[in-house]
């Protein structure tokens, strides 16, 4: 029988009916843009031109929108938008901290330079067959992936950036990319399947999705449930996201078949996406269950950073180098949240940071060095740094970031995980970032003397690079950006070591983050548990 329309609904009970500040939109504007652009592509996917102009307004907006939001949340702390007006824990929540907020921009600034680098490595096939578009929907679902309040989200913000992933693997259809890309296709769908298990897992015990209400009911249950087996599950399925030991071995046989914008993306995106949620889902959702795991993480963390230095040493062609630097770092964010201090898990965050920049920087120059010199093995290679010396020097100044030496930017987050390791006793972590640290210098320092220092010899020392001309301004602009952040903050650390001490605190301690999500208001007049 309906209920009278005489009798008052009192909606504030579970509505939001207050109007939303403007400034809260930047919470999902950049969702929302990346897909919106993304349509606009689409629709003049005919105009291969104006496609590149597109999407380069695009990812410039993003990177303001971003760059907006960080702002907002360092003034005004964690920002909460529910989608429908819904209170939580009905509402799906986007909730932006400073975790999530500077992850995003970064990763705006690395899409932004490989955008534009992307406008000399696709041709106007790629472009017809759905570069930008693709690029648009990664974006939109890296953003998602950090800016959304809930778990199960989060898994779908992971099927919406593995779909454009997918299509920017194969974008070609060259033999080596489809082999590639179904080595990448089996094991993230499996990586998937256990996120998707482990969500389930997680709402039979809690009742709830939400980050906040997950945070806030995890003390209770923590007697009865078995969150240590759930948290078992998360930290398998992220670390197979995150490309970590035992199963890093899909990263260095897949990463290498696209073209090297697109595995410029996926080295700098798509890998710290997984360690991420590694780093939301057990320093701030379920600390003590980490805690008891610490030592299985630690070990996983040693053995990927040394297996990721050992091959990248092995390798001679420096796409798969630049992989198993990659899985290297990884391993050496991972030893972050396996100490899981607050001191440890800012140098995890500074290293993502670092990562996300380097990373994207050295498939850009192994790119670059392939064009120019005509081969992408090493004994192909050589006689760089006469050809380009600018190009030479931004080269140099990325090695030394990789591994970690001064006075760049990779510096820093090794030193701070060293120093976390040694405060705990974990001498032999703290060993294997050191061994690590250097067999990626002798790495590295091989490949600058082969392909950068060594004369090349023959006919293909008169050859000239294919494609842009030496000084093409689609080249030097991304690549004198990320050189000018490698460097930057290199040499002024300070600003981005308080930010990620900060966004490590807030994890540690989410009551500001679960304050943005239940204001106290709400629950003093009974409408929250």
């Amino acid at each position: 029988m309906a209920t009278p329309s005489t009798v008052p609904v009192d909606l504030s009970a579970a509505l939001v009916l207050a109007p939303v500040p403007l400034a809260d939109w930047l919470v999902v504007l950049p969702v929302a843009s990346m897909i919106a652009f993304g349509a606009l592509l689409m629709m003049v996917r005919k105009s291969v031109r104006l496609q590149g102009t597109i999407a380069i307004a695009g990812l410039a907006l993003l990177v303001l929108l971003d760059a907006g939001l960080l702002w907002r949340v360092l003034v005004h702390g964690p920002v909460t938008m529910v989608m429908g007006r819904w209170l939580p824990p009905f509402g799906i929540a986007f909730t932006a901290d400073l975790f999530g907020a500077v992850m995003a921009l970064v990763s705006a600034v690395v899409a932004l330079a490989a955008g534009i680098f992307a406008l000399t490595d696709i041709d106007a096939s790629g472009r017809r067959y759905g570069f930008f578009p693709f690029l648009m929907l990664l974006m939109a679902g890296v953003t998602g992936a950090f800016l959304t309040g809930d778990i199960f989200n989060l898994y779908v913000w992971f099927e919406v950036l593995l779909i454009a992933s997918f299509g920017l693997l194969i974008l070609g259809s060259e033999p080596e990319q489809i082999d590639g890309a179904l080595k990448y296709a089996i094991l993230n769908l499996i990586g998937t399947t256990l996120f998707l298990i482990a969500v389930g897992y997680l709402y039979a015990i809690f009742g709830t999705l939400n980050m906040a209400d997950i945070a806030r009911k995890a003390g209770t249950l923590r007697e009865t449930a078995p969150l240590t087996t759930l948290t078992a599950l998360f930290i398998f399925a992220f670390a197979m996201k995150a490309a970590a030991f035992p199963v890093n071995f899909w990263l260095p046989a897949s990463y290498h078949t696209p073209r090297i914008v697109v595995s410029a993306l996926f080295g700098g995106l798509l890998t710290k996406i997984g360690i991420y949620a590694l780093i939301r889902v057990t320093v701030m959702l379920l600390p003590v269950e980490r805690e008891e795991l610490s030592l299985m993480i630690a070990v996983s963390a040693a053995l990927t950073m040394l297996i990721g230095a050992l091959g990248a040493l092995a390798q001679n062609d420096i796409r798969k180098l630049v992989g198993y630097l990659v899985i290297a770092g990884i391993g050496n964010m991972m030893a972050g949240v396996a100490i899981g201090t607050p001191a440890a898990v800012s140098g995890a965050i500074l290293y993502a940071l670092n990562s996300v920049a380097t990373m994207t920087a050295l498939y850009l120059v192994a790119g670059e060095a392939a064009r120019l010199a005509g081969a992408w093995s090493l004994s192909g290679l050589g006689g760089l740094y006469r050809r380009a010396p600018w190009f030479s020097a931004a080269s140099f100044a990325f090695f030394l970031a990789a591994a970690g030496l001064p006075p760049l930017a990779g510096m820093w987050p090794k030193v701070v995980l060293l120093k976390a390791s040694l405060d705990i006793g974990a001498w032999w972590l703290a060993a294997s970032i050191l061994v690590s640290a250097f067999v990626i210098t002798l790495a590295l320092g091989r490949v600058f003397l082969l392909a950068y220092w060594r004369p090349l010899s023959g006919p293909a020392a008169e050859m000239p690079g294919e494609g842009a001309p030496p000084g093409d301004w689609r080249i030097v602009l991304p690549l004198g950006a990320l050189t000018f952040l490698v460097v930057l903050f290199g040499l002024l650390p300070e600003p981005l070591l308080d930010l990620t001490q900060k966004a490590a605190t807030n994890l540690a301690d989410p009551a500001a983050y679960i304050l943005s999500v239940f204001p106290q208001s709400a629950i003093e007049r009974g409408a929250l548990p």
